[in-house]
């Protein structure tokens, strides 16, 4: 009997150990900011990603809370062709020299379970700042039979209109302004 409840306060006190907020450092090898946009207003749909993020989720899963900080650098633009990579970078376009990153920084808002679901945050793009909701479509954690640390991962989306940010090239043409991201995001506990 006494074996029975010291096994049961030491499973007690490591759970306890376990349980509260936890820090994941976003691995950049696999994590995957991309976007979709409009070229000439219909003719077809331009697709890139950024090759250079870092950032970091704070989680807490019992309690349902949690924070998101992430940094792209614009400069890693790729469209999967090198003359639109470097209009893209220019002043006409994103402006890499002037604003080097972009940046999302925000909360978990939605659960199911202890599974987020949605993330509300800000969202700086070309030095303007506005409020961006997350779609997170999934989420998992669990112990990488690999690196035999424990990760988390999560495919994210929105959708946003370029032109609030001050990136409206192509407006004249008849290009629309919206942008589909999607973010697929792994991370493991900071050391």
């Amino acid at each position: 009997m006494n074996r029975l409840i010291t096994v049961s306060l030491a499973a007690l006190l490591s759970t306890s150990v376990i349980a509260g907020p936890v820090t994941y450092v976003l691995d950049p090898s696999h994590t995957y900011p991309s976007f979709a946009a409009d070229h000439f207003g219909g003719v077809s749909v331009w697709r890139g990603k950024f090759d250079s993020s870092s950032g970091k989720v704070v989680l807490d899963q019992d309690a349902k809370t949690g924070s998101i900080e992430v940094t792209v650098n614009v400069d890693s633009i790729d469209f999967g062709n090198a003359k639109l990579n470097e209009h893209a970078k220019s002043p006409e376009i994103f402006d890499a020299a002037k604003y080097p990153t972009a940046t999302y920084i925000g909360k978990f808002t939605k659960w199911d379970g202890a599974t987020p679901t949605q993330a509300e945050g800000t969202f700086t793009l070309h030095g303007v700042s506005k409020p961006l909701t997350l779609t997170i479509d999934s989420f998992k954690c669990f112990l990488n039979p690999m690196s035999k640390k424990q990760v988390c991962g999560a495919d994210a989306s929105a959708t946003l209109d370029r032109s609030d940010y001050g990136v409206d090239f192509g407006k004249a043409y008849g290009f629309q302004q919206w942008v589909k991201l999607q973010i697929q995001v792994e991370g493991s506990p900071a050391t």
